[in-house]
């Protein structure tokens, strides 16, 4: 399988997760607010002080993103572009958003693709700070009460990443058992999830949000992503009992590589590894 090498040396324990009780809900981000605002008061709203989301159509302006890049100096296996702050409105297709703190605040993890106003295809990683709801749009939420995604030091990776940690209860309404993780690099996206709900006896669950990174990418319908660095949010995923019995993690997912190729599509499994790192929340199904 593919794999990168990271700076630092990897820790033993490949999936950092914390067992926690979740609620989907869909709420409508509110315009004229940062967009991390917006997303703070939807969860607020349910009683949540963070959790995942993924949305469709949506409006952004002002908007600033980076992408994926090569590292320059060799502190990072990869790296982020310099900042683009396209003009005008740029029309979301899809996202997916990880809400959690840094530093002691809010702040979220944030993939997409979308349309700029010149007509431009892009995607890549939006900054919280410079980002602005243009008009209001819908998303798909799932609160997590008892785990809150942190932004820590990671010494694997020489970055900044967020990963769960437990966390006091809200007190929040929830219907489900849930998992907050984080997939460390260079172990396969699918055998991964597969392997931690073989070891928790989860029979079924679904996947909410999902933000993270491949090294490259190899789809079912064929395609093929050749680029080490990407910026990937999954639109969908499940892992259920496959034709045989055994689990079969079905993950459809939505990138930009480093060289601005966009693709789409579900991921085979077993050929598909983590690049930096994959955030997620599974809710337990059976």
């Amino acid at each position: 399988m593919r794999s990168i090498r990271q700076p630092g040396a990897p820790l033993a324990e490949r999936i950092q997760w914390v067992e926690a009780r979740g609620h989907a809900f869909s709420f409508t981000l509110q315009g004229g607010l940062p967009l991390l605002e917006a997303a703070r008061r939807g969860f607020a709203a349910e009683g949540f002080a963070g959790g995942v989301l993924n949305f469709g159509s949506g409006a952004l302006g002002p908007f600033a993103y980076v992408m994926p890049a090569l590292s320059k100096t060799g502190d990072n296996a990869a790296f982020y572009s310099d900042t683009y702050r396209p003009s005008g409105i740029s029309r979301t297709k899809l996202g997916s958003m990880t809400l959690g703190t840094r530093d002691g605040a809010p702040f979220f993890h944030c993939h997409g693709l979308w349309t700029e106003a010149d007509g431009r295809a892009s995607g890549g990683h939006m900054l919280p700070d410079e980002t602005v709801v243009a008009e209001p749009f819908l998303v798909d939420a799932f609160g997590v009460d008892g785990a809150m995604f942190t932004a820590e030091p990671d010494p694997e990776t020489n970055f900044k990443l967020f990963g769960p940690v437990p966390a006091a209860s809200s007190g929040a309404r929830t219907t489900s058992r849930a998992f907050a993780l984080r997939l460390l690099p260079n172990q396969d996206f699918a055998g991964c999830l597969e392997a931690f709900c073989r070891a928790h006896g989860i029979a079924r669950a679904k996947v909410h949000g999902g933000v993270g990174s491949t090294i490259g990418a190899r789809f079912t319908h064929g395609g093929v992503t050749e680029p080490f660095a990407t910026e990937l949010a999954v639109t969908a995923g499940t892992i259920v009992p496959g034709t045989s019995g055994a689990l079969d993690a079905a993950l459809d997912v939505a990138l930009i590589d480093y060289t601005g190729g966009i693709a789409a599509g579900r991921l085979i499994r077993g050929d598909n590894p983590v690049l930096m790192t994959m955030e997620l929340v599974l809710e337990v199904l059976g």
